[in-house]
């Protein structure tokens, strides 16, 4: 059984990556994959052997909550969440700002040891209201052997707080007899709890807003349906009652009105409107992308989520629940948002060493500040230590891939087009050639050679057409760099008429369906990367060779089933779209791995205090640590959104 449920409280790649490895590491589990941005783990497991109440169990053991009842709904959990941080975010700016007057002198407290001890109060109630989540999952984590973003944020203030406690009461016995300047650092541990809260309200608003486009598909699923009738139906024009969804069954009738959503998948009974007796308009272009309504008459076909735009009418529920159209691609776009591309696997694995190397490095620049500059700088060595902890936080890198597919693949899903896989997204950038069918694929189906006398002999009926802007596709495409070639079961003259229609320039006719795999095969040789695109069973040989498979949402099951890409609309130029789509996606994703690399490349020398060394009196220091951090996370994701409002 294969379920993808939210999961609550995750803050960084590292978080995902436990979640990931307690969830893989429970007997029954065969895989699972975790999504941080779409805060989702996708899990298969058996359930004769674990039960969904075991897996949440074993999840929130390590600090975080898995939703499996319906009761639950996630976007409640989320919402009240959401408030909790922010009054958590507030409450935290509202406590450093007290002790930064108190360090910075600006309040009169009665003397350094009154403000100290003041401090030292106001930074206790900041670790305990605002930041406790941070050392209760670094302990719980502790106890499983892991360590995340929590881990340093609890170390960091951990430590500043007990050394600052420690100068506030034996300060001056300890160093001011032995004239060693001291301080205490409660400034900085308020801030970096103010500084990470912020950062993370910011990122789960600007994560909210990449996972937008499933929203938006999930929002087009009827919440109620108007039941005429239940398996049997009636006579006459009167309407029962609105129900919930979650009750209509299969062979149920309903009747859907002009403006109301079709509730479920089903075939029509009884159409009716002001411009005909016989038949209802409905908007499908949510689906499909065709933008005129279609006619729906009885017997005809209409899909969960479309929207009658013109009269009423009535149909028997044929699919319902998680069986309709929507539905399924719902779950596909769930489950490519949820896969992780080969580069996310890269990440991945750094980021599961990162904060053990964090720590690690830390504790060299604490070793090595002593080292070279002996007892007397052990202040400035817990202070470098401290800033090392906060300032290289693996959010940014975590963050850097699945932003910038979750967009895309939302995008892309914008435009009628679903790709089942990160993979399939990744490796769309690299197809230099194009095999396509020429029926159903590039030509209107049940087009045929009949009845026109062209100069050279041919026989072709002028009433034929392409798919909408297939000439322009195939001339995009060539600009890109991909090399088309046509193959079709159909006579030479009408392939050779098509193909010069459409501006393929590489054809073949009398071809079968061995034929096809043999020329992807052929391409692949020559180095290429080939995509195929078809819509029939003839096409599944070459569809399941190719790197890139594409199929027709008109077309065959079979087709779509074989496929790593679904064209739900008859607009051809979907396809440059989703080469372009995805070859912005992935130059969002290194640009964001670069630049986390370069973050911390720079901000990690800095805080340690390198420049020091050569007389350079300049050292990042916790607090402003902690802001730079929740600026490279922010950054990532904001970096990410821009491919949302980018025109493909």
């Amino acid at each position: 059984m294969k379920k993808t449920l939210p999961v609550i409280g995750m803050a960084c790649s590292a978080c995902s990556a436990n979640v990931e490895n307690k969830l893989r590491s429970i007997a029954g589990v065969h895989e699972a994959t975790v999504n941080l941005v779409g805060r989702t783990a996708t899990i298969d497991f058996d359930p004769s052997q674990v039960s969904l109440q075991e897996l949440k169990n074993q999840v929130s053991d390590i600090g975080y909550d898995m939703v499996i009842d319906q009761e639950r709904s996630v976007e409640e959990i989320e919402a009240r969440e959401w408030k909790l941080l922010k009054r958590k975010t507030i409450m935290a700016w509202v406590l450093a700002a007290m002790v930064m007057c108190l360090a910075m002198g600006w309040v009169n407290a009665g003397g350094r040891d009154a403000a100290n001890q003041l401090a030292l109060i106001i930074s206790l109630a900041s670790m305990i209201l605002c930041g406790k989540q941070f050392y209760v999952n670094a302990f719980r984590q502790l106890r499983h052997k892991g360590a995340s973003m929590d881990t340093l944020v609890a170390l960091s203030t951990g430590i500043a707080f007990t050394f600052s406690t420690y100068n506030t009461f034996w300060g001056e016995v300890a160093w001011g007899a032995r004239g060693i300047a001291w301080h205490t650092y409660f400034d900085a541990v308020t801030m970096i709890i103010a500084f990470v809260l912020t950062g993370r309200m910011l990122e789960e608003k600007a994560k909210d807003s990449t996972a937008s486009s499933l929203r938006q598909l999930m929002g087009m699923s009827p919440k109620t349906a108007r039941v005429v009738a239940k398996k049997q139906p009636v006579e006459g024009d009167e309407a029962g009652e609105m129900v919930p969804i979650s009750t209509i069954e299969k062979g149920d009738l309903l009747e859907v009105r002009a403006g109301e959503k079709i509730p479920v998948d089903g075939e029509v009974t009884w159409a009716s409107s002001f411009m005909t007796d016989d038949a209802a308009y409905v908007d499908e272009s949510m689906i499909t992308g065709e933008p005129t309504p279609a006619a729906k008459r009885v017997g005809d076909k209409v899909l969960a989520g479309t929207i009658p735009s013109q009269g009423r009418l009535r149909l028997r529920a044929r699919e319902v629940g998680e069986a309709t159209a929507l539905a399924q691609i719902i779950a596909i776009v769930q489950q490519s948002q949820n896969s992780k591309a080969p580069v996310h696997r890269l990440v991945d694995k750094a980021a599961s060493v990162f904060v053990p190397a964090v720590a690690a490095a830390a504790l060299l620049t604490f070793v090595l500040w002593l080292a070279i500059a002996g007892f007397d700088a052990l202040p400035r060595a817990i202070l470098s230590m401290v800033s090392v902890l906060v300032v290289a936080c693996p959010c940014a890198m975590g963050l850097a891939t699945p932003t910038a597919l979750m967009v895309g693949m939302g995008k892309a899903a914008e435009r009628q087009i679903l790709i089942k896989d990160a993979t399939a997204l990744e490796m769309l950038r690299k197809v230099d050639a194009l095999v396509t069918d020429k029926t159903g694929t590039l030509t209107i189906p049940n087009q045929s050679v009949v009845d026109f006398t062209h100069a050279d002999g041919m026989s072709l009926d002028e009433r034929e057409a392409l798919k909408p802007n297939a000439r322009e596709a195939i001339t995009a495409l060539k600009k890109m760099g991909v090399e088309v070639h046509l193959l079709s079961g159909d006579k030479e003259e009408a392939v050779r008429y098509w193909a010069k229609q459409a501006g393929i320039e590489h054809y073949q006719s009398g071809v079968m369906p061995a034929d096809k795999e043999q020329l992807v095969k052929r391409l692949q040789c020559e180095g290429k990367t080939v995509a195929m695109m078809g819509d029939g069973i003839n096409d599944t040989q070459a569809l399941a060779l190719a790197d890139v498979s594409i199929a027709i949402g008109t077309g065959t099951d079979v087709a779509m089933d074989v496929a790593q890409v679904t064209l739900m609309g008859n607009d051809l130029l979907s396809v440059p779209a989703a080469v372009e789509l995805s070859r912005s996606t992935v130059k969002m994703i290194w640009q964001n791995l670069f630049w986390a690399f370069v973050y911390n490349l720079v901000c990690l020398p800095l805080a340690a205090g390198v420049l020091h060394l050569f007389g350079i009196n300049f050292q990042i220091t916790p607090m402003w640590a902690a802001g730079l951090m929740a600026l490279s996370s922010v950054s990532v994701v904001l970096n990410s959104l821009r491919l949302k409002y980018k025109t493909i």
